[in-house]
């Protein structure tokens, strides 16, 4: 199912279900029937959503980040998409409501 998040900052943004509320748990909110990330939560929700991207990054790095396309003598694997890439739109969409001061809202 998908997921349209409103604001009058910035143009709608979609996205499945599962991730929104993967996003929306790592700043403090369920994906609920409808609801809102405030003016006054949009700073934190900005911090919350920016600290999970470069913990992810380092996890990332030291981790599974290993991967060696086009060597000889190694399996090739994708790079599998991260939190950044992921979270970008959204993290974008609380950017311009924060610098307008305005909500953001979303219904399921």
């Amino acid at each position: 199912m998908l997921i349209t998040f409103k604001s009058l900052a910035t143009s709608d943004v979609m996205m499945l279900d599962n991730l929104a509320e993967y996003l929306l748990g790592i700043v403090g909110k369920p994906l609920g029937e409808r609801s809102v990330i405030t003016v006054e939560e949009i700073p934190a929700a900005i911090e919350k959503l920016e600290a999970a991207v470069i913990t992810d990054k380092q996890k990332r790095a030291e981790g599974d980040g290993h991967f060696h396309e086009g060597e000889e003598g190694h399996e090739h694997r994708e790079i599998p998409i991260g939190l950044a890439q992921r979270a970008y739109p959204f993290l974008d969409m609380l950017r311009f409501a924060h610098k307008e001061n305005k909500d953001i809202l979303w219904d399921v």
